[in-house]
């Protein structure tokens, strides 16, 4: 007796009937909150208001409250902005990508990872609205018919297309996310047991009777923002990174700003999502979805892009050097082996080095090595931006303006306000609304579920 193929591991495990999906998915929602919930969501409420109290100085007094100076003028405030754009780029990834695709592996992972990047571009939002120093004044740079005469913004600037990239990402990633949740709003709405939550969800769920019609129109819209969304992956990076690109200064003058800065992003995004499902997935019981399979696929992602953003590294090195350009070669060495040296190798360990660890298959399905590593990555791509801003800032063509940058603490509070933003709004998500995509779940369900597997396993042996 010979098996012709091994048949793929199951996604759904545990035997779970459609039932068990519903119970599995909707009990989170549907329970009081917990203590442990009620814990987390404290203390991120506590430190959401702490870091306000940082935005309120900062637009009081003006940015002088951060670290900058006559050399730095750009330091943590765009460091972080680049860095929670990069953290939303998972979502839409395996939102969309995936889908068009047809890979059954996202199912368990799109609705957080959706959500992930929705907070995430807000969070990156409250970086600009703070660098501004004047936000009653943000819609200057739309360009709306206005009463300031010929006053128009520069559309040659990218600033300008990160105004329109970020808000277009955000706009259709909403979408694509509601749009994604109306089959379980209805499913709750009708599981509600008191009015509040029927008049709520049933407000929700827009009318979604569940008939051939509505999932017509359900797998249409999806598809169509699938399409809409899927350039924005590569579009809305790509502006961010033009910000430095398209300067003449040393270190940010540079054709492979780009590709290298998409592939950070999906690199980071992916690390915050094994971040986050790893805990959810324990949090609320949800092992029998979010599986090992699904950590695994989503590391194997962590070590292609982890080498991309590695090669990348290198070839700035290789291009500064052979550009033969003093100052270009200078930036390289000073990153190296400058004053920020420490940061620049805490980028390189925790970019290059970790996430190859991820080649050994036994620390590539460990739940705790997966974890402590998707942190470390995370604290590597921040360091990467810092690296990339303060290390080409810091050191001026002339030296008599060479400075260093120290952050106070009011540029920490206000990275602390973006943490506290962040996990407040996912603990209301994840206590409020489905965490997991019931409706995707229970279509693979027939061809995903450890019981089919072994059913088909035992059907292919018999066959031969």
């Amino acid at each position: 007796m010979q098996v012709s193929s091994s048949i793929r591991p199951p996604l759904v495990t545990g035997g779970k009937t459609l039932h068990d999906v519903t119970n599995d998915i909707c009990r989170h929602v549907e329970a009081k909150p917990n203590p442990t919930w009620m814990i987390a969501f404290g203390i991120s409420v506590l430190t959401l208001s702490y870091g306000l109290y940082n935005v309120y100085r900062t637009l009081w007094y003006g940015i002088g409250e951060w670290g900058l100076n006559k050399t730095v003028g750009w330091a943590w405030d765009i460091t972080n902005f680049v860095w929670w754009v990069g953290i939303g780029h998972a979502g839409t990834l395996i939102s969309a990508v995936l889908l068009l695709f047809r890979q059954k592996w996202r199912t368990s992972i799109n609705r957080a990872a959706e959500a992930m990047t929705i907070f995430a571009v807000l969070c990156a939002a409250s970086f600009i609205l703070c660098h501004m120093g004047r936000p009653w004044v943000g819609y200057w740079p739309l360009p709306l018919p206005n009463t300031f005469g010929s006053l128009w913004v520069n559309f040659n600037s990218p600033l300008v297309w990160d105004v329109f990239a970020i808000s277009t990402y955000l706009s259709v990633s909403l979408v694509f996310w509601y749009i994604g949740m109306i089959p379980d709003l209805s499913t709750i709405r009708d599981r509600a047991t008191t009015k509040i939550s029927k008049i709520v969800y049933g407000a929700m769920s827009f009318g979604w009777t569940g008939g051939a019609k509505d999932w017509s129109r359900y797998e249409s819209v999806s598809l169509i923002l699938a399409g809409l969304s899927t350039p924005l992956v590569l579009s809305v990076h790509t502006i961010v990174s033009m910000d430095f690109a398209t300067s003449v200064i040393p270190g940010w003058h540079t054709t492979i700003f780009p590709p290298y800065f998409v592939a950070g992003a999906i690199f980071s995004g992916f690390a915050m999502v094994l971040t986050l499902m790893i805990i959810t997935r324990s949090v609320y019981k949800l092992e029998d979805y979010i599986t090992l399979e699904h950590i695994e696929t989503m590391n194997k992602i962590i070590i292609l892009t982890g080498s991309i953003v590695g090669v990348a590294y290198l070839t700035e090195f290789f291009i500064a050097w052979y550009s033969g350009v003093e100052y270009e070669s200078y930036c390289f060495i000073n990153r190296a082996t400058g004053p920020y040296w420490w940061a620049y190798w805490c980028m390189m360990t925790c970019n290059v080095i970790s996430p190859q660890l991820f080649w050994i298959k036994k620390i590539r399905r460990s739940i705790a090595a997966t974890f402590i590593i998707s942190i470390i990555v995370n604290i590597g791509m921040w360091f990467e931006r810092f690296v990339i801003i303060v290390s080409s800032l810091h050191r001026d063509y002339v030296p008599s303006s060479w400075a260093m940058f120290y952050a106070t603490s009011v540029d920490v509070g206000v990275y602390i306000n973006s943490f506290g933003l962040f996990f407040t709004l996912f603990f209301l998500f994840s206590k409020f609304l489905p965490v997991v995509n019931m409706a995707e779940i229970k279509s693979v369900l027939k061809s995903s579920s450890e019981t089919n597997s072994v059913v088909d396993f035992k059907s292919n042996v018999h066959s031969h």
